[in-house]
This record gives C-alpha cells, sequence and structure tokens, in this order.
C-alpha cells in the first residue's frame, strides 16, 4: 500500500515539475502598439475604436467578434502560433490571471500613435504612455507568482512586437484639412518630431527590460482602401500618405540602428519589420499572392468598400482569402500570415539585420 501511495507521489510530482519546467522553457511574447496588433483591449473601454460586432471575427474558430481588427486572427496571433505559444490575452481582461500571465500580455488598443494626442476622437483608448504603464504593473504582478529575479528573466527573454506610427499620420496630421499639428509642423519636421518621441518609447521599453524587440514600420499608407476612396481617382495611392511614409521609415531604420549602437553589445534589441515591403509585394501584384483584389476592402461601403467601419450594415465579400484587404484599413487574416511568413523567415529587405526564425535558432544556444 506504501509502495502504491508512493507511485502515485512520484507521478505526481513529475508531472508537476514537468509542467514547471514547460512553462519556465516557454518564451512570453508582449504586444504594444495600435488597431493592427489589438486583439481586445478596447472592447474593456467606452470607445468608437472597436471590433467587437459581425462581421469582425467571421472566420475565427467561434465566429464571433473578439476585438480583433480582421475576419479571423490578427499579426500577433499568427507569431504566437509560429513560436509554439498560446496566443496572448488583452491585459484588461480577466483571464489574464495566474500562471497565464506567463505566456505574456497584449497592451495594444486600436487607435492610439506615438503622440498623445493622436485618436482623440475615439475618446478614450490606451495611449503608449499608458500600455508602458501598464507593462510596469504587469511585471510586479508577475513578480508576486514568480519571484522578481524570475519576472525579469521573463521579460528579458521575452519577444516584444511594437506597432505604431500609422495613426499619426491617418488619424492626426492628415484627419482634416489643416489639422493642428499640419499647422504646426511641415511634414518633414512632424517626422523628426514622430521620431524624436519614438527614440523616448524605444528607451523605455529597454528600460523596463525588453531585449528582443520587433518595431515595425507603417505600410503603405496611401495605398488602403479608406484612403483610395477618399482621394484617388484611378486606384492610384495617396501621393501624401506614400511621401510620409517615405519620410518615416528611414529615419525609424535609422533610429533603430543608433539605439542598437548605444545600447551595445553583440545582440541586435532592435529588429525592424519592413512593413511597407511585406505589404507593397501584394498590393503591387495581388494575383500573384492568390488575391482578386488588393484595392477593394471585403468589407466596407462605397468606392473600394473603403468608406466608414465594416459594421452589419456592410457589404460583406462571400470569400476573404481572396481578398488583400479585410476591411477600409486592415489586412485579412490571409493578408496578415503572408506578413508573419515575412517575420519568421523573410530576408534582410524585410527583417533587419534578422529575423524571428534567426532570434530563436540564437537565443536557444545561450
Amino acid at each position: 500500500m506504501n509502495n502504491i501511495i508512493l507511485s502515485i507521489f512520484l507521478c505526481v510530482f513529475i508531472t508537476l515539475s514537468f509542467g514547471v519546467e514547460q512553462i519556465e522553457a516557454a518564451r512570453a511574447f508582449f504586444v504594444f502598439g495600435d488597431s493592427l496588433v489589438d486583439n481586445g483591449n478596447n472592447n474593456y473601454l467606452a470607445t468608437t475604436a472597436r471590433a467587437d460586432t459581425y462581421p469582425y471575427g467571421i472566420d475565427s474558430e467561434t465566429h464571433r467578434a473578439s476585438g480583433r481588427f480582421s475576419n479571423g486572427l490578427n499579426m500577433p496571433d499568427l507569431i504566437s502560433e509560429k513560436i509554439g505559444s498560446e496566443p496572448t490575452l488583452p491585459y484588461l481582461s480577466q483571464e489574464l490571471d495566474g500562471e497565464r500571465l506567463l505566456i505574456g500580455a497584449n497592451f495594444a488598443s486600436a487607435g492610439i500613435g506615438i503622440l498623445n494626442d493622436t485618436g482623440v476622437q475615439f475618446i478614450n483608448i490606451i495611449r503608449i504612455t499608458e500600455q508602458l504603464a501598464y507593462f510596469r504593473q504587469y511585471q510586479q504582478r508577475v513578480s508576486a507568482l514568480i519571484g522578481e529575479d524570475g519576472a525579469q528573466k521573463l521579460v528579458n527573454q521575452a519577444l516584444v512586437l511594437i506597432t505604431l506610427g500609422g495613426n499619426d499620420f491617418v488619424n492626426n496630421y492628415y484627419l482634416v484639412p489643416m489639422s493642428a499639428r499640419s499647422r504646426q509642423y511641415a511634414l518633414p519636421d512632424y517626422v523628426v518630431f514622430l521620431i524624436s518621441e519614438y527614440r523616448k518609447i524605444l528607451r523605455n521599453l529597454y528600460e523596463l527590460g525588453a531585449r528582443r524587440v520587433l518595431v515595425t514600420g507603417t505600410g503603405p499608407l496611401g495605398c488602403v482602401p479608406a484612403e483610395l476612396a477618399m482621394h484617388s481617382r484611378n486606384g492610384e495611392c495617396g501621393a501624401d500618405l506614400q511621401t510620409a511614409t517615405n519620410l518615416f521609415n528611414p529615419q525609424l531604420v535609422q533610429l533603430i540602428n543608433q539605439l542598437n549602437s548605444e545600447i551595445g553589445g553583440p545582440n541586435h534589441v532592435f529588429i525592424y519589420a519592413n512593413a511597407f515591403a511585406m505589404h507593397l509585394d501584394f498590393i503591387s501584384d495581388p494575383q500573384a499572392y492568390g488575391f482578386v483584389t488588393s484595392k477593394v476592402a471585403c468589407c466596407g461601403q462605397g468606392a473600394y468598400n473603403g468608406i466608414g467601419l465594416c459594421t452589419p450594415a456592410s457589404n460583406l465579400c462571400p470569400n476573404r482569402d481572396v481578398y488583400a484587404f479585410w476591411d477600409p484599413f486592415h489586412p485579412s487574416e490571409r493578408a496578415n500570415r503572408l506578413i508573419v511568413d515575412k517575420f519568421m523567415t523573410g530576408a534582410t529587405e524585410y527583417m533587419n539585420p534578422i529575423n524571428i526564425s534567426t532570434i530563436l535558432a540564437l537565443d536557444s544556444r545561450v
């Protein structure tokens, strides 16, 4: 009888030990940014920037809207899938508690930008300064769970994604003719200002323990269906936003190189994800990637289905897989899969200096 009890005890001990090792071996994933990466935080806020009604989420497992600005999965979900992790939960979700905290957290909020005055029309959103404050709070919660040293190790070894910048043009500088920021700055000076503010954000992330940070540039902002609907005559990309993007992205690359140089050491803390090139591939030649169009959104109304948001009253395409854009601003799940493939294995044209697969291989040797 004693032997049986001892055997049961040993089995339970081994199972528990293996479980702890698995948790410790798993790589946490943290997400900061805007609607491209928000997976539901805005559901918990009194804001108009939300995606919690049909037909958002129509192709998800539940076929229900979760707050993701997608017909199904978004970029963070797909990165989690690729690195063999569970999807991160929104930080504001009550389900993010206990051992689930060790998976990481998504702090992103639709509508935000680098600047705190970006997205003011959405009223109540989690600005990037607040997202970083939540990250500090998160670390305190994890410290209470696994100790300060354990929490620091978890954060240092985590993968971090930050996606900012697009809204600072679309929902700030170019939001209305003669906007406050456009009166304050000529476009080149505005971009310099944005980069100087982004420097503070990225330094702050580093000071909070982030050591592998994927920083996405802006995509071809002038080519999204919303922009085509407002400014395009023959389907050509909007010149103003393309100019803004062409100014912003090279300066972001310079910033990343400067920060890595300042931090020093052999490791690349900040990695540039060239979202412009990733998107432009299928925008320029949609048929080569199996899309019937990269100009018309699957869900929307008006020209190019680019007016307003996706709602139950919108036009809705029957096959989301053949549309590069799900709604007037956001890629479809299938387009996001193509983008994340580049995150994982893309050459330096897409991921500079290294892609996620290389990061995982390098860090596994440490």
